[in-house]
């Protein structure tokens, strides 16, 4: 039974929820967010994101592997090598309206966050 007066259109249907979800699931570790800030500054190898973050190369691939699948970044072979970069730079729009929230809900005594 609809609420009085509300109306369904713009409502994500059942298909479109999963995949909203899917999304946001992609910003649910911290090993893919520190990837993510990695990638800000550009193009990365695999390598280069290993040394970065300072985690091992098998997590740093498993990660990249969950952000790809969710459309978030993208990868390009370079010989023996693999390159990876933000598929859409909105990812980081997004990053910082959470920060903001955050921030926001921090307000007094703390350095402001910004990814």
């Amino acid at each position: 039974m609809k609420a009085k007066g509300r109306k369904d259109e713009g409502r994500l249907g059942g298909d479109q929820l999963e995949r909203v979800a899917h999304l946001f699931k992609a910003f649910a570790e911290p090993t893919r967010l520190a990837i993510l800030q990695e990638l800000k500054g550009g193009s990365r190898t695999v390598g280069e994101v290993v040394t970065a973050i300072g985690t091992s190369q098998a997590n740093v691939s498993k990660q990249l592997r969950i952000l790809r699948e969710a459309g978030v970044v993208k990868h390009e072979k370079q010989g023996t090598s693999v390159s990876c970069s933000i598929a859409d730079p909105v990812v980081f729009e997004l990053c910082e309206l959470v920060c903001d929230k955050i921030n926001r809900d921090l307000a007094r005594d703390t350095a402001p966050l910004r990814f």
